[in-house]
């Protein structure tokens, strides 16, 4: 799912692109997508785009005579920029936004569609829409405290939870952890006072240090290959290779469709966290440690 750096970057793109520019159409391919009936989509026809902004992991597009899109992307949903009135792709196709010197595709590239597309009439309309999690990058470490710690959960889920911090999801908790050194199961209530700060501190390092990384990889182009999973990244989708610190191999959590990433030399004292995929055939007979999953995988 696009994170905070990907929706920053698409944003600014956006706004480069688009701003100052007249919306003359919206074609939608998908049943699924338009999730609000009033006002109707036709009335976003011909109005002047004004700018663009973040809820989260939405994205709101502002539009003349106080008319706004939130559209939200969800896993697969990715945008695409090109040439005026250009097809919607047949499979992963869900709509088109048409200007006059081009238009934006929007695809999703998984069968059960999810992203979403409303229209609404106020700024008082979008609050709705808001989950209520903190920006991170604005706020004070007493701030950071107070909101990491008003329930008790591990870090994975607290710093993934939009009700409770804005825009991190899996790929970049993965990496705020990693670079914090804490595991991802640890629970928030037993943090040490040095160690929220360095959560503060990595959350914060980690988020601009990736959008100035995307920034300068896309350039004046449009970010047309925005994925989860980065070369560069530390842990995030690097199960079983080494990690760039220690070189320990990167080890996973896994439940349905979700995955950690995480290290255990620099994460978890040099302990495995139990894959609930495999703890449940291998019950009580979990290895403890990297060295001993290697051997009994290696039988």
């Amino acid at each position: 799912m696009p994170e905070y750096p990907d929706i920053v970057v698409y944003i600014e793109r956006m706004g480069a692109l688009l701003k100052g520019r007249i919306l003359e159409r919206i074609r939608i391919s998908s049943p699924f997508l338009l999730r609000s009936v009033s006002p109707p989509i036709d009335a976003c026809f011909g109005k002047t785009v004004l700018g663009f902004e973040r809820i989260g992991k939405r994205i709101v597009w502002e539009l003349s005579d106080n008319h706004f899109i939130i559209l939200h992307l969800m896993v697969s949903g990715r945008l695409h920029w090109r040439s005026a009135k250009s097809g919607i792709p047949g499979k992963v196709g869900l709509a088109a936004f048409d200007f006059g010197h081009g238009s934006m595709l929007l695809t999703e590239a998984a069968q059960k569609k999810r992203a979403s597309l409303y229209l609404t009439v106020g700024r008082e309309s979008i609050i709705q829409f808001d989950p209520g999690g903190i920006d991170v990058l604005s706020i004070s470490l007493d701030t950071f405290r107070n909101q990491l710690q008003q329930e008790n959960h591990t870090l994975k889920r607290s710093l993934t939870d939009p009700r409770i911090f804005s825009g991190i999801g899996s790929s970049y908790s993965d990496e705020i952890l990693h670079r914090a050194r804490l595991s991802p199961v640890q629970l928030t209530s037993n943090l040490t006072d040095e160690q929220i700060t360095m959560l503060y501190e990595a959350i914060q390092t980690t988020l601009l240090e990736w959008t100035n990384h995307l920034r300068t990889q896309t350039g004046d182009n449009f970010p047309e290959k925005v994925t989860a999973f980065q070369p560069e990244m530390a842990v995030h989708g690097r199960y079983g290779k080494p990690c760039p610190v220690c070189h320990s191999k990167v080890q996973r959590i896994r439940y349905v469709a979700n995955e950690t990433n995480y290290c255990p030399t620099c994460q978890t004292d040099g302990k495995l966290l139990a894959d609930r995929a495999l703890s449940r055939l291998l019950k009580s007979d979990w290895p403890k440690t990297p060295e001993e999953l290697d051997e009994r995988l290696n039988r």
